[in-house]
């Protein structure tokens, strides 16, 4: 229960996401496409929030995903939509620029 606390607190054990892309990891940016063209992580995938449930088939569910947003509420929601879609290995990278430098 306690580790569970610490999971949604944040405080739980670090995801290393720069060793996730290195192992072939999906970076899927949830913002909208114009939020997306003003700045992204490059060879990320942008897929908006509110189409990310009918555009599922775009993803391979063998491949960890990372999602990520502005600030790392989208991303949150598009974790939970990829989980309750299949995919197994999913992980919420937050907000975009902080995501870049733990990948860079």
């Amino acid at each position: 229960m306690l580790q569970l606390i610490k999971n949604l607190l944040g405080l739980g054990p670090k995801t290393d996401f720069k060793a996730l892309v290195e192992k072939g990891a999906v970076i899927v940016d949830v913002r909208s496409k114009g939020e997306y063209q003003s700045g992204h992580i490059q060879g990320a995938v942008n897929i908006p929030l509110d189409i990310l449930r009918s555009q599922l088939s775009k993803l391979k569910k063998e491949k960890p995903v990372i999602t990520c947003c502005a600030s790392g509420m989208r991303s949150a929601s598009a974790k939970n939509i990829l989980i309750s879609g299949g995919f197994k290995d999913v992980y919420n990278g937050g907000g975009w620029m902080s995501l870049r430098n733990k990948i860079n």
